[in-house]
Order: structure tokens, then sequence, then C-alpha cells
């Protein structure tokens, strides 16, 4: 799979930072003797697990020009919180930092099956975020730092990062907060007769608060476009999925709503399963997506994670096995 040969070279760069020579070698072969850029090409992914829905096609229309845009933000996206982790180190950034990287293809997956006029809103691991919806690393890294230029004027940081204008309403630090008010700006879209979702993001960790369930009951009341992903990275803080969920199925957890799981480290898997989802949502209600993802770096910049991961996985950066 394309996508997941793109990924598995990123956390290759990623994971053993001074590795990064794995990537330029990794693009040249993916590129070099490729298509035109606009020429359709298909793609075949993993299958999906499915809850009372049927699955989505397996082959993903793709082109070059749009797989090389996606390497290169995952690749910008992997660099910049490879760098925020050496300056939080180096204490020039302080408070709280949660990282993103082993993530990207669930994000660059989701913005490349919505709009900008379909609403995002996260947890407090959103650095990435900011890049997709009108920010730059200049800015991130300044919110960062502190600075009157960042994001949300350095007032926010590392958790509380946001950019209305472009739909994307945070950042939230309050674990599971954002997931009720993920289905308000959806009933807003809805309220306004608005042809748009509101994909509503959250950890496997936020999966098993009360908050979401209450979500989850109004929005099927009502039939809100709000698309919930559940972003297994398989540990809340430090705390293994096996160890906190009885039933670490999240995409069969809103029992009356119908769910999908995904490999959430294969591009081309999130975005075909994000746009059968936001025509679901808009025909129908709201749909649940595990993406099953992995976090490279502890929970948090004050957590090493090193004491919950086995050492098989801190050696060998073990991917998660396809639903």
């Amino acid at each position: 799979m394309l996508g997941h040969i793109v990924h598995r070279g990123l956390a290759a760069g990623g994971f053993v930072a001074q590795h990064t020579s794995v990537l330029p070698a990794l693009s040249q072969r993916l590129f070099a003797s490729r298509p035109s850029d606009d020429k359709v090409v298909s793609v075949e992914v993993a299958p999906f697990a499915v809850h009372k829905i049927n699955a989505p096609s397996r082959h993903v229309e793709t082109n070059v020009g749009e797989l090389s845009e996606m390497y290169k933000m995952m690749y910008k996206m992997r660099r910049m919180e490879i760098a925020a982790d050496m300056q939080y180190k180096s204490k020039m950034i302080r408070g709280f930092c949660h990282l993103y990287d082993g993530q990207e293809a669930v994000l660059t997956g989701i913005e490349a099956a919505i709009t900008k006029e379909d609403s995002l809103i996260t947890s407090y691991r959103d650095h990435c975020h900011n890049l997709t919806r009108g920010g730059n690393v200049a800015n991130t890294m300044a919110e960062l730092f502190g600075r009157a230029t960042g994001a949300t004027r350095g007032l926010g940081g590392s958790m509380h990062m946001y950019n209305k204008a472009q739909k994307f309403y945070g950042g939230n630090g309050i674990v599971g907060a954002q997931i009720p008010l993920g289905a308000g700006i959806a009933f807003a879209h809805k309220y306004r007769k608005e042809p748009n979702v509101c994909v509503t993001m959250y950890g496997d960790g936020a999966a098993n608060q009360g908050q979401k369930y209450e979500s989850m009951n109004i929005a099927a009341l009502w039939e809100i476009p709000c698309i919930y992903v559940c972003e297994n990275n398989h540990y809340g803080m430090g705390t293994a999925e096996w160890r906190s969920a009885k039933s670490p199925s999240y995409y069969t957890r809103g029992d009356y709503i119908p769910g999908i799981k995904a490999d959430g480290m294969d591009v081309l898997a999130v975005k075909q399963v994000t746009a059968y989802a936001k025509q679901y949502a808009l025909e129908v209600g709201p749909i649940i997506l595990e993406l099953d993802t992995y976090r490279y770096h502890g929970h948090s910049m004050s957590d090493p994670g090193s004491t919950y991961h086995t050492g098989f996985e801190i050696n060998f950066v073990v991917l998660p096995r396809n639903p």
C-alpha cells in the first residue's frame, strides 16, 4: 500500500531522528518514474472493520500530485514536532507540550477528504491541526514559545491553538471536553442548513468519558452531522487500552451509532473512510471512526514513555495491526 509505505518511511525518520536520510531516498523511490501528477490511480487498502454499516470500497483513487502533497505535509508535521521536542528539552518551551508524531497520517487523511468549510475540533495534541487549518510552522512554534506572533497570540500555548476563521475550534485542555462541543458545532451546521460536518477528534483515553455518550445520544436523536474520530494510539496517558477498556473496539461503542475501524497509519485508508463518513453524516447522522495509530513519544514531554512501553516497542517501533 503506497499510503502505508509513505507513513512507514516517516516513522523511521521520526523515531530515530538522526535517520532522516530515509526520507529523501523514499521520496525518490516513490516518484522517480511516476506518471503525470493528475493521472488518477487506484490503490487497494487494508480491510475495514464495521459496525451496523456497510464498509467503504477498499480501492482508493488518488494521483501523484495528491500523494506528494500528503507526503510533504506529514514530513512537515514530523520535523516540527521533533523540533518542539528538542526546544522543550532545552527549556525554551515551558509548560505542557503534547506531540503528535506517529499520528500524522490520521490528520492528513482526514483533511484530504473534507473541505475548509467543514469544522474540526480536537484535544490538546493540536500543533499539527494548526498547520492544516491555516497556520504555519512559524506561528505554531511562536505559540509554543509564548510569543505574541503565535497562533493564539502566545496566550494559549501548546494545548489551546485555534483558528475560528478556518473553522478550527481547538485545542482543548480538558480530556474529552471537546466531544460535546463538536456535537454542538455540527448542530450549528445543520441548523444553518450548511452541507458540512464537524470532525470531532479524541483519543482512546477520552473514549471512556461519560460526556461522550451524552453527546452521542443527542447527536443520534437529532441526526447531527458529527463524525466522531477516535485516534486510538493505544495509550491513554500511561495506561494501555487493555487495562482501561473492557471493550477496546471503540468503533462499536456508539451502540446505535454505526462505526468503522481503519488503519490510521495508512493515509489513503483514512482519506477513504473519512469521505465515506462525511457522506453518511450529511445524509443520516453521526458516525464513529476508530483510526488505529501509534504514539511515538510519551503522553507529554514530562513522560519519557519508557516505564509502560515494552522494550520491543521502544527498540523496534511496533506499528499496530490492521483491523
